[in-house]
């Protein structure tokens, strides 16, 4: 189901509460090919989640409002290994990634499917933890790196001179780090 049909209870149970709809799996598609994915994964009648948002596009002097996927790269299919196979026929995935704590992602994926039933303003945001290495992306800090130690609306960054074995901590927005490896 995309997230633009007009959510109803029976959808919700359908999904996320019958318990003979299938297992999640994780399909990882192509470069922008969510969209086609999940239709075709509607046209097999086959329970899929593709959260969408709107995003203001500019096309030179001309500003357009579209639907982009919450989660790039990514649709979420309820069902069997088989209904995934058979949508990979299209050449549309790149990986069919099986998911093992079903519970966990079926709560996740609901609460996403409820905030965005009721219209809430979504946009993506780091998934920080204590230690990754980040890089600021942008304002005056741009380009910095450092580890996170603590994070909340401000992430406390720390940036490290190991040759000298100190380190000296930063507060930088969250929504401006990028995680890098």
């Amino acid at each position: 189901m995309l997230i633009d049909e007009a959510p109803s209870a029976d959808a919700l149970t359908e999904l996320f509460c019958a318990t003979d709809a299938g297992s999640w799996f994780l399909l990882r598609t192509r470069s922008r090919q969510e969209k086609l994915v999940a239709q075709d994964l509607a046209a097999r009648d086959v329970l899929h989640f593709l959260p969408l948002m709107n995003c203001v596009r500019y096309y030179g002097s001309r500003k357009a409002s579209v639907e982009v996927p919450l989660f790039p790269g990514y649709v979420f299919l309820r069902g069997s290994a088989e209904d995934a196979y058979n949508v990979d026929r299209a050449g549309r995935l790149a990986q069919i990634m099986p998911i093992t704590d079903q519970q966990r992602v079926n709560d996740e994926l609901k609460n996403i499917w409820l905030a965005l039933s009721y219209d809430a303003e979504l946009s993506n945001y780091p998934y920080l933890r204590k230690g990754m290495r980040v890089e600021v992306r942008s304002g005056p800090f741009r380009g910095v790196r450092g580890v996170i130690e603590d994070w909340g609306k401000r992430a406390r960054l720390i940036l490290q001179v190991e040759i000298l074995g100190r380190a000296v901590s930063l507060e930088v927005g969250a929504a401006l780090l990028d995680v890098i490896d």
